[in-house]
């Protein structure tokens, strides 16, 4: 039952959605006394996108590897196309593509061959493997590589191989933790390009980030995650709606006198947040919120007025910034 997947021939099969295709309950994962994930629930409908976003040691990898099966869970319960993962681990990854933080390639082999050894492991057989690598190579614009070795490609393009080799079985769902470290912002952005793509088709993605641009970029709905638990959930414009205002003005005061200043600048904006190297005034309207500290005879050496992000909801969550 695909849901807007491409099919081997490259052509659009339509069908319905099916509703939930992800679904944890107080899904806990504990390392002796430690618990990674501390018991959370969610749930992912057929075609969303769908972002876990915190810092690194949130507990994000742990909740993908519960996921992908290849983590055993703790306590809770947690089903992927109604499927339990520990119980039906082979059937669950049939479904599934999973992109690690680290690509896997095989360096010795070149790269179109990457995609058919990949395949063989799904029992695949060569008369689809073929054209099916060649249409993933181009959508991953890797054409031109097809016979180069692995170790001569970019980052950028090594992480669209491990993109397209995680779609050799036409998974439904798309696991991708952390798909874009490391990368530079033009690969970035050709990256973001393929996996809007994917999300046309139907496929679901489920991706763990601590970069709020791609959070907000890439995901309808995400929970934001520390410590193991989830702190809020929404769309990207629901969470900053609710724990944000409109605008933020960053003012870089020098780095003995931030903390200092925090005081003078009481009362202008609806909240301050002092940070080590620059003080964030949280107003409605950025501009009005500069000129009145200029008028208390404050002079910032750096001052920019921005609408507010993810960076600002997490900060306000959990008192401290995504990349510490």
């Amino acid at each position: 039952m695909h849901n807007h997947a491409l099919t081997p021939t490259g052509t659009l099969t339509t069908g319905p959605p099916s509703g939930t295709v992800i679904s944890a309950e107080n899904l806990t994962k504990t390392y002796g006394d430690v618990a990674a994930v501390d018991g959370i629930s969610f749930a992912v409908p057929a075609g969303e996108s769908f972002g876990l976003l915190g810092p690194n040691g949130a507990g994000k990898s742990t909740t993908m590897k519960m996921i992908g099966g290849v983590t055993r869970r703790s306590a809770g319960k947690l089903s992927i196309m109604g499927l339990d993962p520990d119980t039906h681990g082979p059937e669950v990854r049939a479904h599934l593509g999973v992109v690690p933080q680290q690509d896997n390639l095989d360096e010795e082999l070149r790269v179109r061959d990457n995609l058919l050894v990949y395949g063989r492991y799904f029992g695949l057989p060569m008369s689809y493997l073929k054209p099916k690598a060649d249409e993933l190579l181009e959508f991953a614009q890797l054409t031109d590589k097809a016979k180069a070795r692995v170790d001569a490609l970019s980052g950028g393009m090594k992480r669209r191989l491990t993109i397209a080799r995680s779609l050799i079985n036409e998974p439904r769902i798309l696991l991708l933790d952390e798909p874009t470290t490391g990368l530079d912002p033009q690969a970035r952005h050709i990256l973001w390009d393929r996996l809007f793509r994917l999300k046309e088709q139907g496929v679901t993605l489920i991706l763990t980030t601590h970069y709020m641009d791609e959070a907000e970029q890439l995901c309808d709905r995400l929970i934001v995650v520390d410590k193991g638990r989830i702190m809020a959930e929404g769309s990207p414009a629901q969470l900053i709606r609710e724990h944000s205002t409109r605008e933020v003005v960053e003012l870089r005061f020098g780095s003995e006198r931030n903390a200092t200043i925090g005081a003078q600048l009481e009362g202008i904006g609806e909240r301050l947040e002092v940070l080590p190297d620059r003080v964030l005034m949280y107003a409605h309207d950025g501009e009005s919120a500069l000129e009145q500290v200029s008028a208390r005879g404050l002079r910032p050496l750096t001052s920019l007025v921005r609408r507010s992000s993810l960076e600002d909801v997490f900060l306000r969550l959990t008192g401290r910034s995504l990349v510490d």
